[in-house]
């Protein structure tokens, strides 16, 4: 009776990155509450720097109460908006996006569709590129998400770009052309090839090299190039941050035709840690994309009262230099506190220079070099040592035993605790073997009952989840 839409599961819901969710959310740590309780390092969240916003908020009222020069603009913020968005904010966004590239891109907001989010932009740019049954190459790894967001109501299929760990996951032509032709094999008409820069989950920069290659690839094969830039302004060491924009102009390629197959995808919920704002974007020289990607944002806008705000704030010149420097300082700190717990406990990372997370190598922890491995480690770092951690496997990772560790969504004190149950956990399987592991073991009976259903759930997603 109801819609093959609502039996299919091609959602991605039951991957182990959501799984790991729900487990959390049934018994989530609080340092006061419930010291035992699971950590959340799963989710990226940029939290260090929400005083800097606070105090912003303090010291203008006008703004969050909706008034301008001291009187209401209630009234025309409550009426009905039209899909193009407030024009003083998106001329902000564009200039604060400029700003982040060290101004040496210019945006112009005729060239840029408001969305409700990274998640609806990604989603209306796919339905503006391909039609159900033709496929998006999508270098690995991904974020789990991807698999919702690009196919679930699209019908578009992903065909994975597997890069590999012996050169730290860089992208190379020899893993574009290969995911062609397999793409080719299966009668998949590819239509572009989108890349996450900085990357989510490795919390790496393309190098210039990279995108040049894509940028070759794309002339040659004729397709679009998709880059979501969300995390462009998490950058916080070097080498710095490259739009795919601004290599494209390196190479002077504006008044050609790969110029309107270039797009961008980008959002304020990771450089000013407002995901619960729901303020994405589409950027793209295209014109019939832009036209009809702004008639798609009917079914997600941005609310006027968030445009209006956030369009005050970004004209804060002052305000945002202070903000995007400090931010990333915090960053930075924050992700050496996490390498350097790591590294304690005999754990070494990726080597990153942004992000929230870090992509961290505990091959050595399997028991076997095999996913099923991977996913008994997961279970118990998750359900015995406590901490909600990504497996490399829900982002389509082709090697066993890498996993995304988040760190900005935590206190210090909080990622203090992850970091003393890891070494602890390290220490125990090195003296006992993995199986013995039991760091939780005051966890409450009825937390334990409620893992048990979900721990049984599990076997046939990871086979699932293996077999993509």
């Amino acid at each position: 009776m109801l819609s093959s839409k609502v039996s299919c599961n091609s959602h991605g819901q039951g991957s182990s990155y959501f799984l790991g969710w729900q487990v959390y959310e049934k018994n989530p740590f609080d340092e006061v509450e419930n010291p035992t309780g699971i950590i959340q390092m799963g989710l990226a969240e940029n939290q260090l720097s929400f005083d800097l916003v606070e105090s912003w908020l303090r010291k203008n009222p006008d703004a969050m109460g909706l008034k301008k020069d001291g009187e209401s603009v209630f009234r025309e913020l409550a009426l009905f908006q039209d899909y193009h968005g407030l024009p003083a904010f998106k001329n902000e966004l564009v200039k604060y996006m400029g700003k982040i590239r060290g101004n040496k891109v210019k945006f112009y907001p005729n060239n840029l569709v408001l969305a409700a989010g990274a998640t609806s932009a990604n989603e209306t740019l796919i339905f503006c590129l391909a039609d159900p049954g033709e496929a998006i190459l999508l270098t690995t790894p991904y974020y789990p998400g991807f698999d919702r967001d690009l196919k679930w109501r699209t019908g578009v299929e992903i065909v994975p770009v597997h890069c590999s760990s012996s050169n730290g996951f860089r992208i190379t032509m020899f893993a574009l052309e290969d995911a062609y032709q397999k793409a080719k094999k299966l009668n998949l008409k590819v239509k572009g090839v989108l890349i996450t820069n900085p990357s989510n989950p490795l919390g790496t920069t393309m190098t210039k090299d990279e995108l040049n290659q894509l940028i070759t690839f794309s002339i040659a094969k004729n397709i679009h190039v998709i880059s979501d830039e969300v995390f462009s302004g998490t950058v916080f060491d070097s080498p710095g941050f490259i739009s795919i924009i601004e290599a494209a102009m390196d190479r002077n390629l504006e008044n050609t035709d790969v110029w309107s197959r270039i797009h961008i995808v980008y959002s304020l919920s990771k450089d000013l840690g407002l995901p619960g704002f729901r303020v994405g974007m589409i950027y793209s020289n295209n014109e019939t994309v832009i036209s009809a990607a702004t008639k798609m944002s009917s079914f997600g806008l941005v609310s006027s009262q968030t445009q209006y705000l956030l369009s005050n704030m970004l004209a804060n010149k002052k305000f945002t230099s202070k903000y995007m420097k400090e931010n990333q300082k915090r960053l930075k700190k924050r992700k050496e506190m996490l390498v350097s717990g790591l590294k304690k406990s005999g754990i070494e990372c990726l080597k990153g220079n942004a992000g929230l997370f870090c992509w961290v190598d505990m091959r050595h922890l399997l028991s076997f070099n095999t996913f099923q491995a991977e996913t008994e480690l997961w279970k118990k770092i998750l359900c015995e040592v406590g901490l909600n951690i990504s497996p490399g496997a829900s982002c389509h990772c082709t090697e066993p035993g890498w996993f995304r560790v988040c760190f900005a969504n935590m206190s210090q004190a909080t990622l203090l605790v992850a970091m003393r149950r890891i070494k602890d956990f390290e220490e125990r399987s090195s003296c006992g073997g993995i199986g013995k592991i039991n760091h939780q073991q005051n966890m409450s009976t009825l937390s334990r009952k409620r893992l048990s259903n979900w721990v049984r759930k599990l076997s046939s997603s990871d086979r699932d989840e293996q077999e993509r």
